[in-house]
């Protein structure tokens, strides 16, 4: 499930960055496509699965706002940052916040785990070095925010008792916020088919089947564990972009991808035997 979860979350990557790069659509537009195909699809799932229910709670809303945080700061984030930069903000934050979450909520980092999440960072920093820019005030904020959000959200998940209604209702509680961002952006809108196919896919599947998955693959995971493993994102991310978009595969993608399946395996091996923390960390 865990490794479903993060090739969804790598084919997301690619298909923002398709979107975006080329101007096929809006910052706006493309979140607001994202969360409602997200909607639908769950929506869907649930109808063809009788009997999986969520029970609707304020905690649902909280949620939903830290999606709709996550989604709209990355969508305007990209614009600004570039891909390398970007990637090393974002994953800085959810690392900062996961694990810092976890040291307030009692979970202790084995050595296994601490050399794990160095490697794995270093790794990351070598693979996207050559495209890291100095960063714009504006963009780095939002990514900070996008980082945030995102790790709060999957400390969430680790309660949840049905992850895929649980993720559509987080889904569908953010479309009031979907419309809100629309009519505030609504001048600077720009569509087309290539767009929306993209930010629909994004949508649908990365982030709505993505999410679900990974509400699943959370629950059996520490929090260090699992902010841990998503430094894998941006390595699959390059790997996808070497088979889909012909991009180079070159001598330092391949010795970053050592470094950090080293250092996930490292913290993975790490916490072997050992339960996840049973303190709450929810917000």
């Amino acid at each position: 499930m865990t490794l479903c979860a993060l090739v969804a979350f790598s084919g997301n990557s690619i298909l923002c960055r398709l979107a975006l790069r080329d101007d096929a659509i809006d910052a706006a537009s493309f979140t607001s496509i994202r969360l409602v195909s997200g909607a639908v699809v769950l929506l869907l799932a649930l109808k063809l699965s009788p009997g999986k229910t969520a029970a609707i709670s304020r905690g649902n809303c909280i949620s939903a706002l830290l999606l709709f945080s996550y989604a709209a700061a990355f969508s305007f984030a990209y614009v600004t940052l570039a891909a390398g930069t970007g990637a090393l903000i974002l994953f800085g934050a959810v690392q900062v916040t996961m694990i810092g979450a976890a040291l307030l909520s009692g979970e202790r980092l084995t050595r296994f785990e601490g050399a794990g999440a160095a490697l794995a960072f270093a790794g990351l920093v070598c693979l996207v070095f050559p495209s890291v820019t100095a960063p714009s005030l504006t963009g780095s904020l939002l990514m900070i925010v996008a980082g945030i959000s995102w790790g709060v959200y999957s400390l969430r998940g680790r309660s949840v008792v049905n992850p895929v209604a649980e993720t559509a209702v987080n889904f569908v509680f953010s479309l009031p916020l979907v419309v809100i961002l629309n009519l505030i952006f609504l001048s600077h809108s720009q569509l087309t088919p290539k767009g929306v196919l993209l930010a629909s896919l994004s949508g649908g599947l990365a982030s709505g089947v993505g999410y679900a998955v990974w509400y699943v693959a959370v629950r059996g995971m520490t929090a260090t564990r699992a902010s841990i493993v998503q430094l894998a994102v941006p390595l699959l991310a390059a790997i996808g972009g070497v088979v889909f978009l012909a991009e180079e595969l070159s001598g330092r993608l391949v010795f970053a991808a050592l470094i950090i399946f080293a250092g996930v395996a490292l913290a993975v091996i790490g916490r072997k035997g050992l339960r996840p923390a049973t303190g709450s960390i929810e917000t």
